[in-house]
C-alpha cells in the first residue's frame, strides 16, 4: 500500500520522458514509507498515465473489474445512475441481491476519467458478498484512501459512493413494490 510521487525530466527528443518515481507518503494516503527511487524511460502516453494516477488507479483502469450490465427489470437488481455535471463523469452501477439479502453480483459502466473508472471498479469489488446494510457503510473516503486519490479527484470516489447508495435505494424500492403487490393480491 505505497503511494508514489512522480517527477519528470525530458529525455531524448520529445518522444519520451525520464520518470523518477519516489515512494512517499502523500497526505491522502496517510502512509510514511521510506524513500525509494526507480528510473525508466516512458513514451508520452505512458508518461501521462503513470504521472497522473496512482498504480492502483492505473490497474483498475487498464483491467477494470465487473464491467457490464445486469437486467434492470429483474426484481433482484438495483440500478444507480449518478453524474457530476462539473466534470462530465457519469457512473451506472448495478447490484444483484439474492433472497437472503446478500449482494451476489455487481456491474458498472462509467464515462469519465481514470479515477472515476477505478472508483467504479473498486466499488463493485467491495459490494460483492456484502449484505445490503453492509454495502451502505462503504464511504467515499475509504475508496479514495484505497486508490490514493489526490484531492482534485475525490469527486470520483464520491460518485462511486452515491452510485452504491442509488443502486441500493432502487433495489429497496423494487422490494417494497413487490411487498405491496403481494399484499394487494392476498386481499
Amino acid at each position: 500500500n505505497k503511494c508514489h510521487l512522480y517527477r519528470t525530466q525530458k529525455h531524448d527528443n520529445n518522444s519520451s520522458f525520464r520518470m523518477h518515481k519516489t515512494s512517499m507518503s502523500p497526505r491522502v494516503c496517510g502512509f510514511y514509507d521510506s524513500l525509494a527511487f526507480l528510473t525508466r524511460t516512458l513514451s508520452v502516453p505512458e508518461f501521462f498515465t503513470q504521472c497522473c494516477y496512482h498504480k492502483k488507479v492505473v490497474d483498475h483502469y487498464e483491467n477494470p473489474r465487473n464491467v457490464g450490465i445486469l437486467d434492470k427489470h429483474s426484481r433482484n437488481v438495483g440500478t444507480g445512475l449518478v453524474g457530476a455535471p462539473a466534470c462530465g463523469d457519469v457512473m451506472k452501477l448495478q447490484i444483484e441481491v439474492d433472497d437472503d439479502g446478500k449482494i451476489v453480483d455487481a456491474r458498472f459502466k462509467t464515462f469519465g476519467c481514470g479515477s472515476a473508472i477505478a472508483s467504479s471498479s473498486l466499488a463493485t469489488e467491495w459490494v460483492k458478498g456484502k449484505s445490503v446494510d453492509e454495502a451502505l457503510k462503504i464511504k467515499n473516503v475509504d475508496i479514495a484512501k484505497e486508490l490514493c486519490l489526490p484531492p482534485v479527484k475525490l469527486h470520483c470516489s464520491m460518485l462511486a459512493e452515491d452510485a452504491i447508495k442509488a443502486a441500493l435505494a432502487d433495489y429497496r424500492l423494487k422490494q417494497q413494490e413487490d411487498q405491496q403487490e403481494a399484499a394487494r393480491a392476498s386481499n
